[in-house]
């Protein structure tokens, strides 16, 4: 994970949670009396019953804020946790990271008592409903094609999981890789590309052209017309996805 010491330096400013979103994760790990969060990050949508925190990278745990649960710095595939550590374990954006996804998702299994919750995406749907991968960066997305876990196979790895759709709401605070899907002047921005690891991890040289031709869209006001039923959208599935099962 050492790709997060220099791709998480902007978390705490772009990567903030939004209420929307955390809602559907927290009605998802139920009543669960204590939570682990596995590739914590800044700590985003824990609740207020979150045990621990697990985080590979220093620069993401320094910027957990004050009061945040304890964490430790440590990977999915060896949890310094004993079995059954917790009624409920959560791995928020993180899976496709992992070195050894098979050893992290047994190690979930092994620490969770009761639920387990992990947030992905269908690269699939994905690929053919994100306006900003489809016709500017399809760099980025054939990027993705080659960490991205098929839902399939992460539920089966789960031991059945059920697949709740996240729906992206249009004014989104939290900066991950669809979250401006009516706001397109953000992926200019490079700040905002720095806190989403599809753009952060492709290279700027590599993504040049797509932005290029984005903005001169904008400019024109091309992409409006092209785009103007997403305008009328209060959110959007683009296929992120909650996995959730019981262990």
């Amino acid at each position: 994970m050492a790709i997060y010491d220099t791709l998480g330096t902007t978390y705490g400013r772009t990567r903030q949670p939004d209420p929307r979103i955390a809602d559907q994760i927290h009605a998802a790990l139920g009543n669960a009396a204590d939570v682990i969060n596995v590739g914590a990050g800044t700590g985003s949508y824990e609740p207020p019953q979150t045990l621990l925190a697990v985080e590979p990278s220093q620069v993401m745990l320094a910027q957990r804020p004050p009061g945040s649960a304890p964490a430790v710095c440590a990977v999915a595939e060896r949890l310094p946790l004993r079995d059954d550590a917790a009624d409920a374990v959560m791995a928020l954006l993180t899976v496709h990271h992992w070195s050894d996804l098979e050893a992290g998702i047994t190690e979930l299994r092994r620490v969770a008592r009761r639920r387990i919750v992990v947030l992905t995406w269908d690269q699939q749907i994905f690929r053919e409903r994100f306006w900003l991968v489809r016709e500017y960066l399809p760099q980025a997305a054939a990027f993705d094609d080659t960490r991205a876990v098929p839902t399939d196979r992460l539920a089966r790895l789960l031991g059945g999981a059920r697949q709740v759709p996240v729906h992206i709401p249009h004014d989104c605070v939290d900066g991950f890789g669809a979250a401006f899907w009516r706001r397109p002047d953000a992926y200019l921005d490079p700040r905002v590309r720095s806190g989403i690891s599809m753009l952060a991890q492709t290279g700027e040289d590599v993504l040049a052209p797509g932005l290029a031709a984005l903005a001169e869209d904008l400019a024109t006001g091309r992409w409006h017309h092209r785009h103007a039923d997403l305008l009328a959208l209060g959110s959007l599935d683009v296929g992120y996805r909650l996995l959730v099962t019981d262990s």
